[in-house]
């Protein structure tokens, strides 16, 4: 098999393809806040802030902010400072009392398996887990079982084989050279990185057993003399040294703030002088009004795990509090994006 070989580019869009597969929950998250919450009559008797949505529904803060950002997006509500207000879209037809009121019609699916997750986690603020299998451990032990991380992982890798190219042209590597890809999954980001850039050198910290399963695929594609797989835990342990690009591909989504902040700091404190940390993902606006396909696909993680999707100010925030500077944002595809910014002397 020839080494380095370069990336196959696909002749045709499959954005919309994705979209479906991204979008499937976000059905279930407005059939639970129509039917179960009623959370367009609430806000159509006054508008609310999020802690007036959480204090009204009894609800707590990260699904709930998903589930107003997703009906922002979807043009059913509108934000008035830091409240939130129906729109004269659900005014007619999601508020009790209208001659067009949905709720009945949306009702006949409100025992969905999926639309009862969403309100549980609502309510008690934990993930309902992949797939919304109570019987799966939390999204950081499940990774551990190897009946649960070869498919996930095989399944990231073959969503990567469009974003990863993507990705690996959107970002100026030349002041690179190596390169760190956390969580790194299949290796798919890596092998991209190193295709596109041909003098860049990259390791992919994974835990086991998703390690072996990375160092195999990276052989599989050829890329073993430029790309390697390192075992270690980015919560438990520093990030390895001596790299000076930290790669965050579709890994900060999949947690809350506040290890978001610790892996950010992690990376700061772990990359050489100047370095850059590019962090891949799907990307809410400033404003948390859309786009629409990204709050389609933050419902589906705030379902699954204990992250969610973060807005570009949010980003901004999280890194310039680590000690980075120089954010930036750059589009790529699929609704996905890079945020990077750079190590502050």
């Amino acid at each position: 098999m020839k080494a380095n070989r370069p990336f196959p580019t696909p002749s045709t869009d499959p954005a919309d393809l994705y979209r479906v597969r991204d979008a499937l929950y976000s059905v279930d998250l407005l059939i639970g806040g129509l039917v179960h919450l009623d959370i367009f009559t609430l806000l159509a008797e006054r508008p609310l802030d999020l802690a007036g949505v959480c204090k009204a529904l009894g609800s707590f803060p990260r699904p709930t902010d998903v589930m107003l950002t997703l009906f922002t997006a979807m043009g059913c509500l509108q934000k008035q400072g830091e409240a939130f207000a129906v729109t004269s879209l659900a005014r007619e037809h999601l508020v009790k009392g209208s001659p067009w009121y949905l709720g009945p019609y949306y009702a006949s699916f409100k025992d969905r398996k999926i639309c009862l997750d969403f309100v549980d986690v609502l309510k008690t603020g934990k993930p309902a887990g992949f797939g919304g299998k109570k019987d799966e451990k939390d999204w950081k032990h499940a990774m551990e079982n190897p009946a649960f991380a070869e498919p996930f992982t095989a399944a990231m890798d073959c969503r990567g084989s469009y974003l990863a190219p993507a990705m690996a042209k959107a970002f100026d590597f030349k002041k690179s050279s190596r390169l760190l890809d956390v969580a790194g999954g299949s290796g798919i980001y890596a092998c991209a990185v190193a295709a596109q850039h041909q003098h860049m050198r990259a390791s992919v910290f994974e835990k086991p057993p998703v390690d072996r399963v990375a160092a195999a695929m990276i052989e599989k594609r050829g890329f073993s003399d430029r790309v390697s797989a390192i075992a270690g835990d980015m919560f438990a342990s520093p990030l390895p040294s001596g790299h000076d690009v930290h790669l965050f591909s579709n890994v900060i989504h999949d947690w809350d703030e506040l290890d978001v902040r610790k892996l950010l700091q992690k990376s700061r404190d772990a990359l050489l002088p100047g370095g850059a940390v590019v962090i891949h993902d799907a990307h809410l606006n400033r404003e948390k009004t859309g786009p629409l396909p990204v709050a389609e696909y933050s419902a589906l993680l705030m379902h699954s795990c204990e992250g969610r999707c973060y807005s570009v100010a949010e980003m901004e925030e999280y890194l310039k509090a680590a000690g980075f500077a120089n954010v930036q944002f750059t589009p790529t595809v699929a609704s996905r994006s890079i945020v990077s910014a750079r190590k502050s002397s």
